[in-house]
């Protein structure tokens, strides 16, 4: 389904197009409820939860980029508090905090200087929110020591990432292709991380 939503679904109509591009979400939601028991612990709300908000964005952000990208920053939250209940803590993976940070900083620093140059300081303070937000939903993936939540984490950042260059920077040649291939395969990976990620945790 995100394979037909990405080669097949034409621009407009926008409502076509956005119904396409929640169904993968969805389908991605169900598969996240096979690893929950009928009574989901928090740290299962907090994933699906993190899940259904970000499905709310994909929908919102189609009629405002500021509804979509409030919405995608309470995913992240949900995702964050879900991922630090099962920390698994490591000196090596804590040290990842200072790659990301940089990260962090060389790429917002970035946006905001296309930003402020283009007439749109309004959007300054949400991007940079947004980018420390995700920055320690990341971190927190790592934390767990889970893969496969490592791996959503760091393409979810790399889909956005790209996404934000496009948009704000320069562009960026497929970026469609780029964006939600990388976008799919990021939930995908953390709803699937359900299935190990209370492994040894009783929380």
């Amino acid at each position: 389904m995100s394979g037909l939503y990405i080669f097949c679904i034409p621009e407009n109509p926008t409502p076509l197009k956005v119904t396409f591009k929640l169904i993968p979400m969805v389908l991605i939601i169900i598969y996240a409820f096979q690893f929950c028991n009928t009574k989901p612990k928090p740290t299962q709300w907090f994933i699906l939860s993190g899940l259904f908000i970000c499905m709310l964005g994909d929908g919102l952000i189609a009629g405002s980029f500021i509804f979509g990208l409030a919405a995608f920053l309470v995913g992240h939250l949900f995702y964050l508090f879900g991922f630090t209940r099962v920390w698994k803590f490591s000196k090596p993976r804590f040290a990842m905090f200072i790659l990301i940070l940089g990260y962090s900083f060389l790429i917002s620093n970035e946006l905001v200087n296309a930003i402020v140059e283009n007439g749109n300081s309004k959007l300054v303070i949400p991007v940079i929110a947004y980018v420390i937000v995700i920055s320690l939903m990341a971190w927190s993936a790592i934390m767990t020591g889970n893969k496969w939540a490592i791996g959503g984490s760091i393409l979810f950042v790399l889909s956005d990432s790209i996404l934000s260059w496009n948009m704000f920077v320069s562009n960026v040649p497929q970026s469609s292709l780029l964006i939600m291939s990388t976008y799919y395969t990021a939930q995908f990976l953390i709803a699937h991380s359900l299935g190990t990620l209370l492994n040894n945790s009783s929380k």
